[in-house]
């Protein structure tokens, strides 16, 4: 079996910065990727981006192609399509198992830097799994990949992508009929004593205002405070109702985009059973990390959205001082020198974190996202409602792995990353404690599903390039 310094899982932003970062320092790096390019979920396709497509995007997505150029030309492996679905530490290195073109493979490394990103939260209101509902991140994906624009659509929910996706949507000729959002004044209010130590990543906060006035300036609506959401239709979405002030409103439409922030992807830190710590003002976990990103698991590190939210800008700083770290353990540079090269990166990742206070409080996840009516699905794969979940535990069930046995709820295809933190916040509640306390689903390998046919062509030859 192949052995190298380093694999870096995902090539977003902090993989390509890691990678790349890793490689110039003398490593020997693969970058294990599922997409088919280099760029993760916010640089979707961006080395593929025409003129046109940029122009719409923007010029922080077309950034993201001097990342993916800079990592193709530091030599490394990167390895697309490759779906990682077993992680083993020991204590000589770490084993990962993935596969690719249906075909499993694996390798070791003396280090492990996982930079899996992030996961959209997910909305549960009613009507949420009609046809015509989306995440805005997946209406983002059609208009990276394939330049495709939803038609008389509304942008739901809370938090900055809904800007940045409207002001998109508005440069490809197609604005969205409304923004629907959650968030009110008084939030705007609570969030106002973070804004002097946020005003550090002042060119983050002046980039919002900006998409802001664009939105204006193209008379794009936008209603705050909005309560009680709900996607109207029989076989599809046909409107979005929702009330404002105690008086109810409705939009008709053809396609509804929810968001309601991102939260880390954790299924893989999950799955090697590191410690987490409970984000009170993200409502999420994150794995618990030091200065230089490295996890309970010693050689095991987490760089990025996966880390908690801090956006794209960070998670590329934040990746470079995984792999300046990571150099020095393996000895190919000194504290020194370790410590000069990640100064720069370190006060850049700080700036780009003072923000995050001030959004988090600013861009809350709706009350109603966090407590479902009864009747409203909260596990899309097993259809279970957030009132089944109330049900089982007045009989006694107190965590989220108890869960399964009562009615299957996180044992689907998504094998939980979309209603985990659901569950979660629904025993919480019912239990009248921390979500700290109840904990999250334990994840098991495989972290995605796999064929028996990629279990039984296991090689442990050295992939192809």
């Amino acid at each position: 079996m192949r052995m190298v310094d380093l694999i870096v899982i995902g090539a977003g932003p902090a993989g390509m910065a890691a990678a790349t970062e890793a490689a110039g320092l003398g490593l020997s790096v693969t970058v294990l990727d599922e997409q088919t390019a280099a760029g993760g979920q916010i640089y979707r396709a961006v080395t593929g981006a025409g003129a046109q497509r940029g122009a719409v995007l923007g010029q922080d997505y077309l950034d993201g192609a001097d990342l993916a150029r800079a990592m193709q030309a530091s030599g490394l492996q990167h390895l697309t399509g490759a779906v990682v679905w077993n992680i083993e530490p020991d204590a000589d290195g770490i084993t990962v198992t993935w596969s690719q073109d249906g075909h499993a493979a694996q390798m070791r490394a003396a280090r492990l830097i996982l930079a899996t990103g992030a996961l959209e939260r997910p909305v549960p209101i009613p009507g949420w799994t009609l046809p015509g509902v989306m995440t805005a991140g997946a209406g983002q994906i059609l208009l990276k990949a394939s330049g495709l624009v939803a038609e008389r659509a509304v942008l739901a929910g809370s938090g900055p992508l809904l800007y940045l996706l409207a002001a998109q949507m508005v440069r490809a000729g197609t604005p969205p009929l409304a923004l629907v959002e959650t968030q009110s004044l008084r939030d705007t209010i609570r969030a106002l004593p973070h804004l002097a130590r946020g005003l550090r990543g002042w060119r983050t906060l002046l980039k919002g205002l900006g998409l802001l006035a664009e939105l204006r300036r193209a008379g794009v609506r936008r209603i705050s405070g909005a309560r009680d959401l709900a996607v109207e239709g029989q076989d599809r979405a046909t409107a979005l109702g929702f009330a404002v002030g105690g008086a109810t409103q409705r939009i008709a439409c053809d396609t509804v985009l929810l968001h309601q922030g991102v939260v880390p992807n954790t299924q893989a830190s999950r799955a090697l059973r590191l410690d987490h710590d409970w984000l009170a003002a993200q409502q999420c976990f994150a794995p618990r990390l030091d200065a230089w990103g490295e996890t309970s698991q010693p050689g095991i590190f987490v760089a990025g959205d996966g880390a908690g939210i801090a956006g794209a800008l960070a998670a590329a700083e934040a990746g470079r001082l995984a792999a300046c770290q990571v150099a020095h353990q393996l000895g190919r540079i000194d504290a020194g020198k370790r410590d000069a090269r990640a100064r720069a990166p370190a006060a850049r990742l700080g700036a780009e974190r003072a923000l995050r206070p001030f959004l988090d409080a600013a861009y809350p996840p709706a009350a109603q996202v966090l407590s479902p009516a009864d009747d409203t699905i909260i596990c899309r794969c097993e259809e279970v409602t957030a009132g089944q979940v109330r049900g089982w535990a007045r009989l006694g069930c107190s965590g989220p792995n108890q869960t399964k046995a009562f009615g299957r709820v996180g044992m689907g295809p998504c094998q939980g990353r979309y209603c985990g933190l659901s569950v979660t916040a629904l025993l919480a509640e019912a239990q009248g404690i921390d979500p700290a306390d109840v904990g999250a689903y334990r994840i098991r390998a495989p972290l995605k599903p796999v064929t028996l046919g990629e279990v039984a062509s296991l090689d442990l030859a050295e992939p192809a390039e």
